[in-house]
């Protein structure tokens, strides 16, 4: 099989495509259609990642395709449509998944749609529903509102009866951010003004960062009494510092997000909370109230341009990559 290999850890430029050996384990085997690049795929090519496996290996955590085998008594069954999480292995044109980690996928939903749920859809869940406790009603500030991670945070914000306010780096993103639900959408440059003006003052309830850098401190400042501030990623690069006086000063909160740290963890609730969270999902998939924003659809022979447009920023939507 064809699929896309880390060789050295020197950034997606390092990522080439060679042949390999098709898997031929006892997990569920997957003909994938589209596969769904994230920035911890990018993080992986530099080893910077909290995983680092061992040299080489296929990126690709997210997946959707048809199932070509799988192990009796797993619940699935040759030519099912899945969508599926094997964290690598991916950027192939087969793989292997547990199969707690795979997922039933609406004849409705295409493959590529699909591939784009995994990764950002149920990281958003548990940040929402799990981290932030998200009420009806409440206001939401998702910042790089026209990204994958954004745009999966907007559409389930929107979904749950939130007022979401959009931030995007520049005009050119304002309307990914409108087409993924968001009611308002302003600019990073002066975002804590206009979110000011548009709350009235009083601030916004919950604020998804998966950004970073030196936006925290003006997110802070935007959150009304009792709001938190979701820490998802440092797509910006610099880890932020925080002085704690602000939060007991104005009962404010900052909470991480570590969504595979959560059920991964010893005593943690395994990978069974996935298709828990798969499956709250579904009727959102069914109504099309869930429909991720697809930005651009690349072959796996151009995977390195794929991961260096998410690591420039350069990208709007969710990149996927098909065989």
């Amino acid at each position: 099989m064809r699929a896309a290999q880390v060789t050295r850890l020197d950034g997606p430029a390092a990522v080439g495509v060679v042949d390999l050996p098709e898997p031929a384990g006892d997990g569920v085997v997957i003909e994938v259609a589209a596969a769904g690049v994230a920035f911890p795929d990018v993080l992986l090519t530099r080893g910077l990642y909290q995983v680092r496996p061992e040299l080489p290996f296929v990126p690709g955590s997210e997946v959707a395709g048809r199932v070509r085998s799988a192990p009796s008594g797993s619940g699935w069954a040759v030519g099912d449509r899945v969508a599926a999480f094997p964290f690598l292995g991916g950027f192939s044109e087969v793989v292997e998944v547990d199969p707690a980690m795979v997922f039933p996928l609406p004849d409705s939903v295409p493959y590529e749609q699909g591939a784009a749920l995994p990764m950002n859809y149920l990281t958003c869940h548990f940040a929402l529903r799990e981290r932030a406790g998200l009420a009806v009603g409440e206001t939401v500030l998702v910042h790089g509102a026209a990204g994958g991670i954004g745009t999966a945070a907007v559409q389930l914000a929107a979904a749950w009866d939130a007022r979401v306010i959009g931030v995007v780096s520049s005009e050119d993103r304002v309307e990914v951010a409108r087409t993924a639900g968001a009611h308002e959408v302003v600019l990073a440059e002066g975002f804590r003004e206009a979110v000011a003006e548009l709350t009235s003052g009083r601030g916004v309830d919950v604020v998804v960062d998966p950004v970073g850098g030196d936006r925290i401190h003006d997110s802070l400042r935007s959150l009304a009494p009792g709001g938190r501030h979701l820490v998802l990623g440092f797509t910006a690069g610099a880890i932020p510092e925080v002085k704690v006086n602000r939060l007991l000063l104005h009962n404010i909160s900052v909470v991480g997000v570590g969504w595979g740290a959560w059920w991964t963890a010893p005593g943690g609730p395994g990978p069974a909370y996935l298709r828990r969270q798969w499956d709250d999902l579904l009727p959102l998939l069914l109504s099309g109230t869930v429909d991720p924003v697809i930005g651009e659809v690349r072959a796996l022979d151009e995977v390195a341009a794929a991961l260096a447009a998410l690591d420039e920023r350069r990208a709007t939507g969710k990149l996927l990559l098909t065989p």
